[in-house]
Protein backbone atom coordinates (compact mmCIF):
# COMPACT_ATOMS: atom_id res chain seq x y z
CA UNK A 1 0.00 0.00 0.00
CA UNK A 2 1.20 3.56 -0.71
CA UNK A 3 2.36 5.22 2.15
CA UNK A 4 0.95 8.73 2.79
CA UNK A 5 2.65 11.55 4.09
CA UNK A 6 1.99 14.10 6.66
CA UNK A 7 1.83 17.43 5.74
CA UNK A 8 5.31 19.14 5.59
CA UNK A 9 5.79 21.96 7.34
CA UNK A 10 5.63 25.05 4.48
CA UNK A 11 9.37 25.67 3.71
CA UNK A 12 8.74 28.86 2.83
CA UNK A 13 7.30 30.22 5.99
CA UNK A 14 8.93 31.82 8.25
CA UNK A 15 11.53 29.77 10.76
CA UNK A 16 10.80 29.40 13.91
CA UNK A 17 13.27 29.83 17.10
CA UNK A 18 13.79 28.89 20.35
CA UNK A 19 11.45 31.46 21.68
CA UNK A 20 8.68 30.02 20.64
CA UNK A 21 9.14 26.95 22.50
CA UNK A 22 9.98 29.44 25.81
CA UNK A 23 6.77 30.77 24.92
CA UNK A 24 4.64 27.71 24.47
CA UNK A 25 6.05 25.95 27.84
CA UNK A 26 5.55 29.45 29.77
CA UNK A 27 1.94 28.92 28.31
CA UNK A 28 1.43 25.39 29.65
CA UNK A 29 3.16 25.91 32.84
CA UNK A 30 0.62 29.06 33.33
CA UNK A 31 -2.51 26.41 32.18
CA UNK A 32 -0.71 24.15 34.88
CA UNK A 33 -0.57 26.42 37.50
CA UNK A 34 -4.26 27.89 37.28
CA UNK A 35 -5.72 24.08 36.89
CA UNK A 36 -3.53 23.29 40.03
CA UNK A 37 -5.45 26.34 42.20
CA UNK A 38 -8.83 25.51 40.59
CA UNK A 39 -8.79 21.66 42.01
CA UNK A 40 -7.58 23.11 45.12
CA UNK A 41 -10.80 25.38 45.34
CA UNK A 42 -13.01 23.22 44.25
CA UNK A 43 -12.19 21.06 47.40
CA UNK A 44 -10.19 18.59 44.66
CA UNK A 45 -7.37 17.32 47.09
CA UNK A 46 -9.74 16.71 50.00
CA UNK A 47 -8.83 13.07 51.63
CA UNK A 48 -12.71 12.43 52.11
CA UNK A 49 -13.61 12.24 48.64
CA UNK A 50 -15.98 9.31 46.98
CA UNK A 51 -14.37 7.93 43.87
CA UNK A 52 -17.99 7.20 43.03
CA UNK A 53 -19.02 11.24 42.98
CA UNK A 54 -17.29 11.98 39.47
CA UNK A 55 -15.65 10.37 36.38
CA UNK A 56 -12.50 12.95 35.64
CA UNK A 57 -9.68 12.22 38.64
CA UNK A 58 -9.37 12.65 42.21
CA UNK A 59 -11.56 15.31 43.81
CA UNK A 60 -14.91 15.34 44.83
CA UNK A 61 -16.87 14.92 41.80
CA UNK A 62 -18.08 18.17 40.87
CA UNK A 63 -17.46 19.48 37.16
CA UNK A 64 -15.44 22.10 37.99
CA UNK A 65 -12.83 19.91 40.16
CA UNK A 66 -12.85 16.73 37.16
CA UNK A 67 -12.53 19.47 34.81
CA UNK A 68 -9.92 21.09 36.84
CA UNK A 69 -7.94 17.45 37.06
CA UNK A 70 -8.37 17.03 33.30
CA UNK A 71 -6.30 20.16 32.90
CA UNK A 72 -3.68 19.14 34.94
CA UNK A 73 -2.96 16.06 33.09
CA UNK A 74 -3.52 18.33 29.33
CA UNK A 75 -0.53 20.66 30.75
CA UNK A 76 1.11 18.18 32.11
CA UNK A 77 1.36 16.09 28.60
CA UNK A 78 2.17 18.78 27.02
CA UNK A 79 4.80 20.07 28.74
CA UNK A 80 6.13 16.72 29.27
CA UNK A 81 5.96 16.14 25.08
CA UNK A 82 7.76 19.13 24.34
CA UNK A 83 10.54 18.93 26.83
CA UNK A 84 10.89 15.41 24.65
CA UNK A 85 10.91 16.59 21.43
CA UNK A 86 13.00 19.93 22.03
CA UNK A 87 15.22 18.11 24.37
CA UNK A 88 18.68 19.69 22.64
CA UNK A 89 17.27 23.18 23.37
CA UNK A 90 17.00 22.62 26.81
CA UNK A 91 18.82 22.45 29.54
CA UNK A 92 19.24 18.26 29.68
CA UNK A 93 19.84 17.96 33.87
CA UNK A 94 16.43 19.65 34.17
CA UNK A 95 14.67 18.59 31.23
CA UNK A 96 15.48 14.54 32.08
CA UNK A 97 14.50 15.07 35.84
CA UNK A 98 11.12 17.02 35.65
CA UNK A 99 9.58 15.15 32.59
CA UNK A 100 9.66 11.26 34.49
CA UNK A 101 7.66 13.41 36.81
CA UNK A 102 5.01 14.68 34.79
CA UNK A 103 4.08 11.55 33.06
CA UNK A 104 4.15 10.55 36.57
CA UNK A 105 1.65 12.93 37.27
CA UNK A 106 -0.33 12.76 34.26
CA UNK A 107 -0.78 8.80 34.46
CA UNK A 108 -2.03 8.93 38.54
CA UNK A 109 -4.40 11.37 37.72
CA UNK A 110 -5.60 9.66 34.55
CA UNK A 111 -5.82 5.62 36.86
CA UNK A 112 -9.26 6.70 37.91
CA UNK A 113 -10.92 7.50 35.07
CA UNK A 114 -9.61 5.00 32.77
CA UNK A 115 -10.86 2.05 35.23
CA UNK A 116 -14.34 4.00 35.52
CA UNK A 117 -14.73 4.21 31.47
CA UNK A 118 -13.48 0.58 31.19
CA UNK A 119 -15.77 -0.38 33.17
CA UNK A 120 -19.09 1.51 31.42
CA UNK A 121 -17.57 0.17 28.29
CA UNK A 122 -17.77 -3.49 29.38
CA UNK A 123 -21.05 -2.92 31.41
CA UNK A 124 -22.92 -1.65 28.13
CA UNK A 125 -20.95 -4.06 25.73
CA UNK A 126 -22.14 -6.71 28.06
CA UNK A 127 -26.32 -5.63 28.00
CA UNK A 128 -26.13 -5.01 24.09
CA UNK A 129 -24.74 -8.50 23.45
CA UNK A 130 -27.37 -10.41 26.09
CA UNK A 131 -29.75 -8.16 24.31
CA UNK A 132 -31.46 -6.81 27.47
CA UNK A 133 -33.23 -3.55 26.54
CA UNK A 134 -32.92 -1.79 29.90
CA UNK A 135 -29.63 -0.45 31.51
CA UNK A 136 -28.89 -0.12 34.77
CA UNK A 137 -29.18 3.36 36.70
CA UNK A 138 -26.05 3.61 36.99
CA UNK A 139 -24.78 2.94 33.63
CA UNK A 140 -27.41 5.16 32.28
CA UNK A 141 -26.48 8.20 34.95
CA UNK A 142 -23.18 7.51 33.55
CA UNK A 143 -23.58 7.86 30.04
CA UNK A 144 -25.49 11.28 30.85
CA UNK A 145 -22.34 12.11 32.96
CA UNK A 146 -21.08 15.69 30.92
CA UNK A 147 -23.82 15.41 28.13
CA UNK A 148 -21.19 13.20 26.30
CA UNK A 149 -20.82 9.67 24.89
CA UNK A 150 -18.87 7.71 27.16
CA UNK A 151 -16.04 4.77 25.58
CA UNK A 152 -18.42 2.01 24.59
CA UNK A 153 -21.33 3.47 23.43
CA UNK A 154 -20.69 3.38 19.26
CA UNK A 155 -22.61 4.96 16.71
CA UNK A 156 -23.17 1.61 14.69
CA UNK A 157 -24.30 -1.19 17.24
CA UNK A 158 -25.57 -3.55 14.59
CA UNK A 159 -22.61 -4.16 12.78
CA UNK A 160 -20.97 -7.49 12.21
CA UNK A 161 -19.13 -7.69 15.26
CA UNK A 162 -21.97 -7.53 17.54
CA UNK A 163 -23.64 -10.52 16.12
CA UNK A 164 -24.91 -13.72 18.23
CA UNK A 165 -26.65 -16.66 17.24
CA UNK A 166 -29.89 -16.53 19.01
CA UNK A 167 -28.97 -20.34 20.01
CA UNK A 168 -26.38 -18.68 22.27
CA UNK A 169 -27.84 -15.36 23.54
CA UNK A 170 -29.84 -17.54 26.14
CA UNK A 171 -26.24 -18.64 27.67
CA UNK A 172 -24.83 -15.42 27.49
CA UNK A 173 -27.60 -14.15 29.11
CA UNK A 174 -27.66 -16.37 32.15
CA UNK A 175 -24.21 -15.44 32.59
CA UNK A 176 -24.21 -11.68 32.02
CA UNK A 177 -25.49 -10.32 35.18
CA UNK A 178 -22.80 -11.84 36.99
CA UNK A 179 -20.25 -11.35 34.66
CA UNK A 180 -20.76 -8.08 34.88
CA UNK A 181 -21.41 -8.23 38.90
CA UNK A 182 -17.81 -9.57 38.75
CA UNK A 183 -16.45 -6.61 36.35
CA UNK A 184 -17.94 -3.91 38.26
CA UNK A 185 -16.64 -5.74 41.90
CA UNK A 186 -13.24 -5.98 40.29
CA UNK A 187 -12.96 -2.69 38.26
CA UNK A 188 -14.35 -0.53 41.19
CA UNK A 189 -12.16 -1.69 43.85
CA UNK A 190 -9.00 -0.69 41.29
CA UNK A 191 -10.70 2.38 40.96
CA UNK A 192 -11.36 2.87 44.40
CA UNK A 193 -7.50 2.29 45.10
CA UNK A 194 -6.56 4.52 41.67
CA UNK A 195 -8.62 7.46 43.81
CA UNK A 196 -6.74 7.18 46.82
CA UNK A 197 -3.29 6.97 44.92
CA UNK A 198 -4.17 9.78 43.80
CA UNK A 199 -5.04 12.21 46.66
CA UNK A 200 -1.80 10.94 48.25
CA UNK A 201 -0.20 12.46 45.66
CA UNK A 202 -1.75 15.33 45.30
CA UNK A 203 -0.74 16.05 49.34
CA UNK A 204 2.64 14.26 48.81
CA UNK A 205 6.06 15.61 48.93
CA UNK A 206 7.07 14.14 45.42
CA UNK A 207 3.96 16.11 43.98
CA UNK A 208 5.06 19.62 45.24
CA UNK A 209 7.71 19.46 44.32
CA UNK A 210 6.54 18.74 40.68
CA UNK A 211 4.43 22.10 40.92
CA UNK A 212 7.21 24.16 42.20
CA UNK A 213 9.23 23.22 39.25
CA UNK A 214 6.73 24.26 37.11
CA UNK A 215 6.18 27.23 38.84
CA UNK A 216 9.47 28.30 38.12
CA UNK A 217 9.10 27.41 34.32
CA UNK A 218 6.24 29.34 33.90
CA UNK A 219 8.77 32.63 34.56
CA UNK A 220 11.82 31.06 33.50
CA UNK A 221 12.61 28.30 30.68
CA UNK A 222 15.99 27.22 31.46
CA UNK A 223 17.27 26.80 27.31
CA UNK A 224 20.32 26.64 26.82
CA UNK A 225 22.53 29.26 25.17
CA UNK A 226 22.17 28.53 21.26
CA UNK A 227 18.36 27.89 21.94
CA UNK A 228 17.02 31.03 21.15
CA UNK A 229 18.20 31.78 17.59
CA UNK A 230 18.18 27.60 16.92
CA UNK A 231 14.94 26.76 14.24
CA UNK A 232 12.60 23.97 15.70
CA UNK A 233 11.15 23.01 12.45
CA UNK A 234 13.99 19.79 12.33
CA UNK A 235 13.31 18.84 15.38
CA UNK A 236 9.78 18.72 14.48
CA UNK A 237 10.43 16.95 11.78
CA UNK A 238 12.59 14.59 13.46
CA UNK A 239 9.56 13.91 15.26
CA UNK A 240 7.41 13.24 12.18
CA UNK A 241 9.56 11.15 10.82
CA UNK A 242 9.68 9.03 14.18
CA UNK A 243 6.01 8.77 13.73
CA UNK A 244 5.84 7.89 9.93
CA UNK A 245 8.48 4.97 10.63
CA UNK A 246 6.31 3.60 13.36
CA UNK A 247 3.09 3.68 11.36
CA UNK A 248 5.12 2.04 8.23
CA UNK A 249 5.99 -0.60 10.23
CA UNK A 250 2.57 -1.36 11.20
CA UNK A 251 0.80 -4.06 10.15
CA UNK A 252 -1.91 -2.26 7.93
CA UNK A 253 -2.99 -4.78 5.68
CA UNK A 254 -3.45 -6.92 8.69
CA UNK A 255 -5.68 -4.26 10.22
CA UNK A 256 -8.00 -4.67 6.82
CA UNK A 257 -9.07 -8.09 7.94
CA UNK A 258 -11.96 -8.24 9.84
CA UNK A 259 -11.27 -11.07 12.02
CA UNK A 260 -7.65 -11.24 13.94
CA UNK A 261 -7.97 -14.73 15.41
CA UNK A 262 -4.22 -14.78 16.58
CA UNK A 263 -5.14 -11.82 18.78
CA UNK A 264 -8.35 -13.84 20.19
CA UNK A 265 -6.51 -16.96 21.00
CA UNK A 266 -3.76 -14.59 23.02
CA UNK A 267 -6.14 -12.71 24.95
CA UNK A 268 -8.20 -15.79 26.27
CA UNK A 269 -4.49 -18.08 27.19
CA UNK A 270 -3.46 -18.53 30.58
CA UNK A 271 -0.80 -15.85 30.29
CA UNK A 272 -2.19 -12.34 31.68
CA UNK A 273 1.06 -10.48 29.43
CA UNK A 274 -0.07 -7.49 27.47
CA UNK A 275 -0.93 -8.24 24.24
CA UNK A 276 1.95 -8.64 21.93
CA UNK A 277 0.49 -7.03 18.79
CA UNK A 278 -1.02 -4.08 20.50
CA UNK A 279 2.65 -3.00 22.14
CA UNK A 280 3.15 -1.12 18.31
CA UNK A 281 -0.27 0.41 18.20
CA UNK A 282 0.07 1.87 21.51
CA UNK A 283 3.47 3.03 20.27
CA UNK A 284 2.61 4.79 17.21
CA UNK A 285 -0.51 6.40 19.56
CA UNK A 286 2.04 7.81 21.45
CA UNK A 287 3.90 9.27 18.61
CA UNK A 288 0.95 10.40 17.07
CA UNK A 289 0.49 12.86 20.34
CA UNK A 290 4.24 13.79 20.80
CA UNK A 291 3.94 15.00 16.96
CA UNK A 292 0.83 16.96 17.46
CA UNK A 293 2.54 18.90 20.36
CA UNK A 294 5.21 19.50 18.04
CA UNK A 295 2.64 21.54 15.91
CA UNK A 296 1.52 22.87 18.98
CA UNK A 297 4.60 24.97 19.32
CA UNK A 298 5.27 25.32 15.58
CA UNK A 299 2.32 27.34 15.49
CA UNK A 300 2.04 28.50 18.56
CA UNK A 301 -2.09 29.37 19.44
CA UNK A 302 -2.90 29.37 15.65
CA UNK A 303 -1.94 26.03 14.69
CA UNK A 304 -4.33 24.47 11.60
CA UNK A 305 -6.76 21.92 12.46
CA UNK A 306 -5.33 18.78 10.65
CA UNK A 307 -8.17 16.59 9.82
CA UNK A 308 -6.08 13.73 9.26
CA UNK A 309 -4.13 13.44 12.16
CA UNK A 310 -7.99 14.11 14.45
CA UNK A 311 -9.47 10.94 13.12
CA UNK A 312 -6.17 8.65 13.55
CA UNK A 313 -5.65 10.10 16.85
CA UNK A 314 -9.19 9.31 17.65
CA UNK A 315 -9.04 6.12 16.03
CA UNK A 316 -6.11 5.24 18.13
CA UNK A 317 -7.62 6.33 21.46
CA UNK A 318 -10.50 3.83 20.74
CA UNK A 319 -8.00 1.05 19.77
CA UNK A 320 -6.37 1.29 23.77
CA UNK A 321 -9.87 1.89 25.20
CA UNK A 322 -10.94 -1.47 23.46
CA UNK A 323 -7.44 -3.33 23.94
CA UNK A 324 -7.73 -2.27 27.93
CA UNK A 325 -10.77 -3.26 28.27
CA UNK A 326 -10.43 -7.09 26.61
CA UNK A 327 -7.83 -7.25 29.20
CA UNK A 328 -10.30 -6.73 32.06
CA UNK A 329 -12.28 -9.16 30.30
CA UNK A 330 -9.65 -11.56 30.13
CA UNK A 331 -8.69 -11.03 33.37
CA UNK A 332 -11.85 -11.27 35.04
CA UNK A 333 -12.07 -14.63 33.25
CA UNK A 334 -9.56 -15.95 35.00
CA UNK A 335 -10.90 -15.38 38.20
CA UNK A 336 -10.90 -18.94 39.91
CA UNK A 337 -14.38 -21.08 40.83
CA UNK A 338 -16.67 -18.83 38.52
CA UNK A 339 -19.71 -20.39 36.71
CA UNK A 340 -19.42 -21.77 33.24
CA UNK A 341 -21.97 -19.16 32.27
CA UNK A 342 -20.01 -16.08 33.40
CA UNK A 343 -16.59 -17.60 31.59
CA UNK A 344 -18.99 -18.02 28.65
CA UNK A 345 -20.01 -14.65 28.82
CA UNK A 346 -16.66 -12.99 29.71
CA UNK A 347 -15.46 -14.81 26.52
CA UNK A 348 -17.88 -13.52 24.34
CA UNK A 349 -16.80 -10.17 25.85
CA UNK A 350 -13.37 -10.61 25.36
CA UNK A 351 -14.17 -11.41 21.83
CA UNK A 352 -16.10 -8.82 20.94
CA UNK A 353 -13.84 -5.93 22.68
CA UNK A 354 -10.67 -7.59 20.62
CA UNK A 355 -13.33 -7.04 17.49
CA UNK A 356 -13.64 -3.19 18.60
CA UNK A 357 -9.41 -3.67 18.55
CA UNK A 358 -9.43 -4.30 14.75
CA UNK A 359 -12.16 -2.00 13.71
CA UNK A 360 -10.14 1.11 15.29
CA UNK A 361 -7.04 -0.49 13.19
CA UNK A 362 -9.51 -0.45 10.09
CA UNK A 363 -10.53 2.90 11.04
CA UNK A 364 -7.07 4.66 11.28
CA UNK A 365 -5.98 2.71 8.46
CA UNK A 366 -8.51 4.45 6.10
CA UNK A 367 -7.46 7.70 8.07
CA UNK A 368 -3.75 7.06 7.25
CA UNK A 369 -4.19 6.73 4.01
CA UNK A 370 -6.00 9.95 2.78
CA UNK A 371 -4.18 12.49 2.07
CA UNK A 372 -3.64 15.53 4.35
CA UNK A 373 -6.90 18.08 4.98
CA UNK A 374 -6.24 20.85 7.37
CA UNK A 375 -9.33 23.35 7.84
CA UNK A 376 -9.05 26.78 8.68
Amino acid sequence: MAQQHLDQTDPTAEAVAGDALADYLRAQATEFLRALRLHRETGGNGGSASPRAGTGGAGDGTPESVDAARALRRSARRISGSLHTFRPLLDPGWSEEIRPELAWLSGTLGLEHAYQARLERLLLALHRLSGVTALPVQTVDAMAVGGRVLPGKTANPGGPAYATAPAERGTLTVGAAKAGALLERQLTLARTRAHSTALQALGSSRFHAVADKVAVLASEVPLTPAAPGTELGPLAAAAEERLTDAVTALPLVTAGHPYNAEALVHGLSPEPSPHPQDGPWHQVRLLLRLYRYAREVLHGGDAPLDVRLLTAGQALNRHRDASEAAAAAAQAARTPRITPATAYALGVLHADQRHEVEAARFAFQQAWQKQTVTAP
